[in-house]
Formats: structure tokens, sequence, C-alpha cells
């Protein structure tokens, strides 16, 4: 099972025996690693005006869903099974009304011996749950979509970033 995917390094989370484990990374250097996410959640134009005049039920949806992303990140460890334990070092989570959504982007830093790709979906996630938590009482249509990594650096596997 295990999967060469990674420049010729076999990469699994299945021991030579076939038992699930988590990958050692205990041999790899640290260095600085990056990783941007992005998700958007489509709203209707109520709403929205609602959001621009600042009245949503709920109040701030915009704090409230960055403090629940930031949460997230630093929890991803205890959320997405096979995610290591991992010190965050930056947390940049923003928002941009657009037509008919919200987009959210995250990012997330740290110098450790794996990324933080999990950390920002994870953080975008949460985040775009949030603006639907607070939003729910008045509209229950929104639809959460286009959850993605855009970016990464760091590490053995180097940069990445998505195509336009």
């Amino acid at each position: 099972m295990n999967q060469d995917i990674n420049n010729g390094e076999k990469v699994s989370h299945w021991s030579e025996d076939e038992k699930l484990r988590m990958i050692d990374v205990s041999d790899k250097n640290p260095t600085r690693r990056v990783a941007k996410a992005t998700g958007k959640i489509l709203i209707k134009d109520a709403t929205i005006s609602l959001i621009r005049s600042g009245e949503t039920p709920k109040g701030d949806i915009f704090t409230v869903s960055k403090i629940a992303g930031i949460n997230a990140v630093k929890e991803t460890q205890f959320l997405i099974p096979m995610c290591h334990n991992l010190n965050i070092t930056h947390c940049e989570i923003t928002f941009e009304i657009l037509k008919n959504a919200i987009s959210v982007e995250t990012t997330v830093k740290t110098h450790n011996r794996t990324g933080v790709e999990m950390e920002a979906l994870v953080g975008t996630a949460m985040a775009l749950l949030t603006i639907y938590d607070m939003l729910k009482p008045v509209d229950k249509t929104m639809v959460i979509s286009d959850l993605e990594l855009i970016e990464k650096s760091g590490g053995k596997s180097g940069d990445w970033k998505k195509s336009s």
C-alpha cells in the first residue's frame, strides 16, 4: 500500500505489516511551512444586504468566524486523525464580500517537519461553517463550496501553487 507520490519517497500511513500508523517525520529537518486555502459560501442577495448593513441577527459574523477558524487551525490534530501536533506560528483569516457570496482565505505558518495544508483547510471550513451558523436564522439556503488548497511552500516537496 505504500505509494511513491513524494519525489521517489514512499509515503504511507500503513506499516510494512499493513497496520495503520501516523507517518514518522522525526528524521525530517524543520523548515518554514506556509499554506493557503480558500472557500466560499453562497448567499442570497437579501442576506448580503443584511451583512453590509451590519444588522445580522447574531452579531458580528466576521469576528466570530475568524475566532472559530483560528481555533480550528490550532485543533486540527484532534479533528483529522493522522495530522501531527504542530506549533502554529501564524494564522490569518480574511473575508471578502462578493456579489452573492463571502469568500474566506486562511493562511497558516509554522517552522516544522510537516506542512500546514490541513490546518489551512480546516480553518477555512470552520470559518465558513460559522458564517452559516451566524446567518441561518435569515437564510437556510446558503451553500458552502470551493474549499481548496491554493498554495503551499516549504518541505521536501517544495512549493506548489494552484494554476489559474
